[in-house]
């Protein structure tokens, strides 16, 4: 069964809680206020094609693109599982994609981090933007997947026994690992 209200807005939430959605809230305004704006997506080009892959805007607006920053940031500590793809029951690394890109942006996505490769077009480092999927060969062509969210960092469900957390694209262990970026 499928959890429809992920996120408890009562009143009755412990005091440790609140202040923990507080300071997330707060991180993830000052990761957005850091980055002024998306990259425009070309609004003064005649409509049509793109020119390459890399000229492609995405479907996402900025506003959806914020919304998916914000929820995967208000996710953060949520519990790693294995085949979890709800707040309740905890995220693997697709899970976690596929819950804020349908709860934020009303984006169906594919569950497995494979075929999450496929979806949107190829973006090159240099024009990363939030709400990219970001891919890594950490134990095999693909294995694990995350959300860019500005400031060259991502937020990713990492391992049994982990928490979603964020990290920085550019870390020792995940720049050697990055072979793909995606925009939906």
């Amino acid at each position: 069964m499928q959890d429809t209200n992920p996120i408890n807005h009562s009143s009755d939430c412990q005091p440790a809680q609140g202040r923990r959605v507080a300071l997330l809230g707060a991180c993830a305004a000052a990761l957005l206020s850091a980055c002024s704006s998306l990259p425009s997506t070309g609004g003064d080009r005649a409509a049509g094609p793109p020119d390459s892959p890399t000229d492609w805007p995405g479907a996402l607006t900025e506003d959806f693109a914020r919304e998916v920053v914000f929820l995967a940031l208000s996710l953060v500590d949520t519990p790693y599982r294995w085949g979890g793809n709800t707040p309740t029951t905890g995220f693997d690394c697709s899970g976690l994609i596929v819950h804020v890109f349908r709860g934020a942006a009303g984006v169906a996505l594919p569950r497995t981090v494979a075929q999450l490769a496929s979806v949107g077009r190829p973006v090159p480092r240099t024009q990363v933007r939030t709400a990219d999927l970001v891919f890594f060969n950490a134990t095999g062509r693909f294995s694990h997947a995350g959300i860019y969210v500005g400031g060259d960092r991502f937020v990713h469900a990492p391992s049994t026994g982990g928490r979603v957390r964020l990290d920085g694209i550019d870390a020792r262990y995940w720049a050697p690992r990055l072979a793909a970026i995606r925009r939906v």
